[in-house]
């Protein structure tokens, strides 16, 4: 698994805005046992460029904390964590076309 660009940094306005707009989102990337393959890094980096906000599971199988997992995926994103909420969590990083506008 290779690093890509620095993690995004979200001020609280943001994270407010994000985690209203990803409270009604399903799912798009699901953790369990094999924690983060480069399947999982590839298909995350796909659901981010297409939707820019995205909502993770971690499922039992997964033994590293949430957190963890979050701040990790996050890393080889190049994303941003929104939320952490049971176990799912929020995934944000702009896209090249962005369509999600973040208040300043």
């Amino acid at each position: 698994m290779s690093e890509t660009s620095t993690t995004i940094q979200l001020t609280g306005k943001q994270n407010r805005f994000l985690r209203g707009l990803g409270h009604g989102l399903r799912p798009f990337v699901m953790i369990g046992k094999q924690h983060l393959s480069d399947e999982i890094v590839k298909a995350t980096n796909e659901a981010l460029e297409a939707h820019e906000l995205i909502k993770v599971r971690i499922q039992d199988g997964c033994l590293t904390d949430r957190k963890t997992v979050a701040s990790e995926l996050a890393a080889e994103t190049g994303s941003a964590v929104a939320q952490i909420l049971g176990s799912t969590f929020l995934l944000y990083r702009p896209s090249d076309e962005p369509t999600i506008k973040l208040p300043k």
